[in-house]
């Protein structure tokens, strides 16, 4: 009969665990895997027009239901939910942006669509050149960093640890226990590394690969993010003082295109 784990991120072995005698670790990665409400591999047709043709208002949907997802998916994994609602809303106003970066390389957001959406808030609110220059620049980080993850082949073990160990971040601000949330990342990372050690054997540099992606993606700008994504769907309120919102309503959230089905 399983126990409950009795320290973050230990979980009971599993038969047959291909962790070979990490069962905490497979068992840690199996409820991030499980916490995902939307199967990734739906996003990526649903941007396109019967005629094959990206529609803005197709993507900036796809972009509201990334980042329900992040949202959603964060609630249910491992330890979260434990924390005070305080530490969660906190961990997530500094972590939203590179969840979202994480889930649209996952899910094969569009990105040469990104000029087009660009250009629909460029011609929406008029901005000062230099300020154009700083907008298509933050598009450029965006892009780099997708294309770089996907040139990874990350799979889907990878993609929720990495989301993990950016999430539980002791950095953000505000916190009740730093250490508390710095072991849990530290469990992520541990499952990370054994994942790719066990699934990659002939990389011996895949994990830091990886691992070194994440501090890249805050070089995207969540400003950046919310102007190209989110202006037409929240204006000028920022994403982080959703969060809470967003974390108490749940699936009832009054999305303006409607809780993904």
């Amino acid at each position: 009969m399983a126990h409950a784990p009795s320290s973050p991120g230990q979980y009971p072995m599993v038969p047959g665990d291909p962790y070979g005698g990490h069962g905490y670790l497979s068992g840690f990665i199996s409820l991030l895997l499980r916490a995902e409400p939307y199967p990734p591999a739906r996003y990526g047709t649903q941007c396109l027009q019967p005629s094959g043709v990206v529609g803005i208002e197709s993507i900036c949907e796809l972009a509201a239901r990334l980042l329900f997802s992040a949202i959603e998916w964060a609630k249910g994994i491992p330890f979260f939910p434990d924390l005070q609602l305080s530490d969660q809303v906190a961990l997530l106003r500094l972590g939203w942006s590179e969840l979202f970066v994480l889930n649209a390389a996952q899910s094969a957001l569009p990105l040469h669509a990104a000029p087009l959406l660009a250009a629909a808030g460029l011609h929406a609110a008029p901005m000062a050149a230099e300020h154009v220059v700083a907008f298509m620049d933050h598009i450029r980080l965006f892009q780099e960093q997708v294309e770089k993850l996907k040139a990874l082949h990350v799979d889907a073990a990878e993609y929720a640890c990495l989301k993990a160990v950016a999430l539980f971040s002791p950095d953000a601000v505000g916190l009740s226990d730093p250490g508390q949330v710095a072991g849990l990342q530290e469990k992520s990372q541990c499952a990370l590394e054994e994942h790719v050690r066990r699934q990659h054997p002939s990389q011996p540099s895949r994990f830091g690969r990886l691992l070194l992606r994440l501090p890249a993606l805050r070089s995207v700008s969540a400003p950046g993010i919310q102007q190209l994504f989110f202006s037409r769907l929240v204006g000028k309120t920022p994403i982080e003082t959703l969060i809470r919102d967003m974390l108490l309503a749940g699936a009832t959230l009054n999305w303006p295109y409607g809780p993904m089905q």
